[in-house]
């Protein structure tokens, strides 16, 4: 008989169907017109009712079919009974059929973290710039990002009445990446992309200081990684401390799973482990070739800005 598929892919096929679960609900609240957007802490630090309901949708799910992973979720949420409607039970196949790579065939659940961003982009998606949307789902262990899934609920949304809306991005450390066609950035080129709504002196200070041929400002960590492996940019900087770990852990895995790198803006690696503090308080560098490149450019002013 066929040994049962390791734990880590088990979580990941079901992390893929979650995901396509959570694009339905937030295509569902858009449609329905009632965003229900309060503000947590400012007006560029929004929060609707479709984070509200993916997150409890994705953390129920999930802590149901594996009760001892430990999940983080961005929202402050009040425990209430999930219903049923939310619940999403399936997984997606192809991912069981692939072999865990020989390092993560041991994992036990307890030693699992999940970070979960239910609606990167929010500022974005009440906005109706719906491309930039994503939902993100990392899993980390030994306190590095190794698998991610990341959803666009909105993929294709330009392309006419009868286009296939959205897509489920996957990847797994020693597997790789899929559900996209990976490109490099245009070579000796250096195109530089970053926030968009939480610009300021030193976030410019430092693109200026790496000379760009141009500069690209979107909405969503997740969005920003997928301008990397799609050739649309050749490095995400942002000299900020406004990011945080369910925003880099799906993206960092995808990135790394095909070969890139991300980072804070001094070069430290992102810690992922239940105990560390959820802010990246240090900023983003991330490239999908020529990492260095930009890493040896960042001025010293903008490392001493920014403490990790």
């Amino acid at each position: 008989s066929m040994a049962s598929p390791a734990l880590l892919m088990r979580v990941v096929a079901s992390a893929y169907s979650v995901a396509e679960k959570a694009a339905t609900i937030v295509r569902n609240v858009m449609a329905a017109g009632d965003l229900g957007i309060v503000e947590k802490t400012g007006a560029n630090d929004l929060q609707t009712k479709a984070d509200r309901l993916v997150q409890m949708s994705i953390c129920a799910s999930l802590a149901r079919k594996f009760p001892k992973v430990t999940i983080i979720g961005e929202e402050d949420l009040p425990a209430d009974e999930v219903t049923e409607e939310l619940i999403e039970d399936g997984h997606c196949e192809e991912i069981l059929k692939r072999t865990c790579p020989a390092q993560y065939t041991g994992i036990k659940e307890e030693e699992l973290v999940i970070w979960v961003d239910p609606l990167d982009g929010t500022k974005e998606y009440t906005e109706g710039l719906l491309d930039h949307v994503t939902v993100l789902i990392g899993i980390a262990y030994g306190g590095k990002a190794i698998a991610g899934v990341i959803n666009q609920p909105y993929y294709n949304y330009e392309a006419g009445a009868d286009a296939v809306l959205g897509r489920t991005i996957w990847g797994v450390l020693g597997i790789g990446a899929f559900g996209f066609q990976l490109t490099e950035a245009p070579p000796g080129k250096h195109i530089i992309v970053t926030t968009r709504s939480h610009s300021s002196t030193l976030v410019n200070d430092c693109i200026s200081a790496l000379n760009p041929d141009s500069v690209i400002r979107v909405g969503g960590a997740g969005n920003k990684i997928i301008q990397l492996i799609e050739g649309k940019a050749s490095a995400y900087v942002f000299a900020s401390p406004g990011c945080k770990k369910w925003d880099t852990c799906a993206p960092e895995a995808i990135l790394h799973a095909v070969g890139g790198k991300i980072t804070d803006i001094h070069g430290n690696a992102f810690q992922y482990n239940k105990e560390v503090k959820h802010m990246n308080s240090a900023g983003v560098l991330a490239a999908l070739r020529n990492y260095d490149y930009y890493a040896s450019r960042i001025p010293n002013t903008v490392k001493q800005s920014l403490v990790p």
